[in-house]
């Protein structure tokens, strides 16, 4: 070869990317990281060199293979995609690692070991067309393979891709199928068995009314579309509490399925004005940005329910799931039929996930209307009762506990499968140290819904109080995966790490809820809790100087709140300063005792959780 010639030669290209490998990062980058190299050990790596190909290149979520033959790239491709639901199986779907593959074959410059030009360059292309567990290739790719391999190629028509200046003719391989004419292969031809289920993330949808504070009752549908779809057993839905990190942000359909990991996304807008509505909804491929089916509805208010219903079965349709009898009736039964205390009910929803001491008690009386408008609005039970839990276990009210029974009792007499009735009610049980029973309603809240936040967030409290450590770990983690920007149940694990003596842990379970606190505080700049939270870390990791400044700034806020100065007696305490500590707890001491379970979770000391009242707790930080 002549001096400056460039070397080429004809390569199949397997391009391989993890899907929503941001997301999965942001919820636990380091179970990612060891899911994923064990993956890679133990059948990714395996596979392609089974099938002589060699990786020459790795860029953290994504991998590009060469192969000598474009059968072996074909048949490593799906081997790869028929392997990994296998080896998902027991892990939670939000957690599992999925790949989108391209394949393509051409010409490829050689640069040493790396590999370079339009023939790498198309298969990372096609590799972004792929659905979630899925595979896109090249014509080339499809004619080569021809009938060798039991696949059935599924023609998607051109596809117009990024800095590629000609339009790209794909094909989706569909393993496991004769690829001969019988397969009926061809254009617009769905798959007959799929690698993974079809994934949907609904994004918030807009308020489009003149008065922004009607947000609530646009972001109450999106939650009540996202609660039907995951109703199908044929969908993966994303939560409510991941998709809503989305709210308000001006980001591509494109890039959203793509950082979710997700093959279609569902967006729209609501405008309400007076006793009519009017709702705009779309269903997005994900890969292309383009639209599926997209439709307008002009209704009375009164008709709001059988819109969501018909916006999710539509769904459902296009994406060519099959709806089971028992789940169609599940979409269909209208959660009430007051119009008004839906509204009522979703105000109080919208307040309830501030989480914030002013917005609980605003969400009560808002659930406590929606009641007074309907007394067979199962939700708005159960609404109440999570208020009353959250004001208990995070604000440290003296709350009836009575009273929170009542109300889980009387949702689950009317809907007895409510989970978040069923979490509450074991909240409340385990304050009562009766955790047997605690443990059979947490276990039947996660029978109803495996993504509840509640009930992993009180069945590891339930855990860490009887000294179940590893437990508790795993359901705060759980917790955190769940509701990406809950910076409580990040932080909670690490006095679980501390008391097991893995302070590698410990120190950055601290960080991961510090800098979702952190994340939380720039939104409510006068969110104390997030305040004390991020100062009771600093001062766990010896940062003395930067605590103190921290926890000044949530008693700024909240002067008089009990649990605020009880932290900051915590934090004085932790960073040398007693005298402060226990200027700050005197007034405390005046209370009830109450329940010391509620305050003395950022304590060090596992065994003052339960037992000692709450001089001692702050006597034994500063012996």
């Amino acid at each position: 070869m002549g001096d400056g010639q460039v070397e080429r030669r004809l390569a199949a290209i397997l391009a391989a990317d993890v899907v929503g490998y941001s997301r999965l990062m942001e919820a636990n980058e380091e179970r990612t990281l060891g899911a994923l190299r064990q993956h890679r050990r133990e059948f990714f790596d395996p596979t392609v060199i089974r099938n002589n190909g060699r990786i020459f290149k790795v860029m953290g979520d994504g991998f590009l293979v060469e192969f000598g033959s474009v059968i072996d790239a074909a048949r490593c491709a799906v081997e790869i995609q028929s392997g990994m639901p296998a080896r998902n199986v027991g892990v939670p779907e939000d957690r599992h690692i999925r790949f989108r593959i391209g394949l393509n074959l051409g010409d490829v410059i050689v640069d040493g070991d790396d590999l370079n030009g339009d023939g790498v360059n198309m298969a990372a292309r096609l590799e972004g067309l792929a659905l979630p567990g899925g595979i896109a290739c090249s014509a080339t790719v499809r004619m080569h393979v021809g009938n060798k391999l039991e696949v059935e190629f599924l023609d998607q028509g051109e596809k117009t891709v990024k800095n590629i200046a000609q339009p790209v003719h794909v094909y989706f391989l569909n393993p496991g199928l004769s690829a001969g004419p019988a397969a009926g292969a061809g254009k617009g031809t769905q798959p007959a068995t799929r690698t993974d289920k079809p994934s949907v993330a609904v994004l918030p949808f807009a308020n489009m009314s003149n008065d922004p504070e009607q947000a609530f009752f646009s972001d109450g549908i999106t939650e009540d579309i996202i609660t039907d779809l995951s109703k199908v057993s044929g969908l993966f839905v994303l939560s409510r509490n991941t998709v809503f990190l989305y709210k308000g942000k001006a980001v591509g359909i494109e890039q959203v399925a793509r950082e979710l990991g997700v093959s279609h996304v569902v967006e729209g807008s609501v405008r309400k004005a007076g006793n009519r509505v009017r709702i705009n909804a779309q269903l997005i491929e994900g890969a292309t940005g383009g639209h599926v089916w997209a439709d307008r509805y002009d209704r009375d208010l009164t008709d709001i329910f059988a819109v969501q219903d018909e916006i999710a079965r539509t769904v459902v349709d296009q994406l060519k799931v099959k709806l089971l009898p028992a789940e169609k009736t599940a979409i269909e039964q209208a959660p009430t039929a007051n119009v008004d205390a839906y509204t009522s009910y979703l105000k109080g929803r919208e307040l309830f996930h501030l989480s914030t001491k002013a917005g609980l008690a605003e969400a009560k009386e808002m659930f406590a209307k929606a009641i007074a408008l309907d007394p067979l609005y199962a939700r708005a039970y159960a609404g109440a009762a999570d208020c009353n839990s959250f004001l208990y276990i995070f604000y440290g009210h003296a709350v009836s506990t009575d009273d929170i029974l009542a109300n889980c009792d009387r949702a689950l007499a009317l809907d007895p499968n409510l989970a978040e009735a069923r979490a509450s009610r074991g909240l409340v049980l385990s304050a009562g140290q009766r955790y047997d029973e605690a443990e059979v309603e947490f276990r039947l809240a996660l029978a109803g819904n495996p993504d509840l936040f509640e009930a992993h967030y009180f069945w590891a409290r339930s855990c860490f109080v009887q000294g179940r450590l590893e437990e508790a770990i795993t359901h705060w983690a759980r917790a955190a995966e769940v509701k990406p920007d809950d910076y409580s149940s990040a932080a909670l694990q690490a006095p679980c790490f501390r008391s097991l003596g893995r302070m590698t842990d410990h120190d950055l379970a601290l960080q991961r809820g510090m800098d979702r606190a952190e994340r939380a505080f720039a939104k409510n700049p006068q969110d104390s809790r997030a305040a004390y939270f991020i100062a009771n870390s600093l001062a766990a990791l010896g940062q003395a100087e930067k605590a103190v400044l921290w926890i000044e700034k949530a008693l700024a806020f909240d002067p008089d709140d009990s649990r605020a100065r009880y932290n900051a007696a915590c934090v004085y305490a932790l960073c040398g300063e007693p005298d402060r500590a226990f200027d700050l707890l005197e007034p405390l001491l005046q209370q009830p005792t109450g329940d010391v379970k509620a305050w003395t979770l950022n304590d060090s000391d596992l065994d003052a959780l339960h037992e000692l009242p709450r001089w001692q707790n702050v006597l034994r930080l500063v012996q």
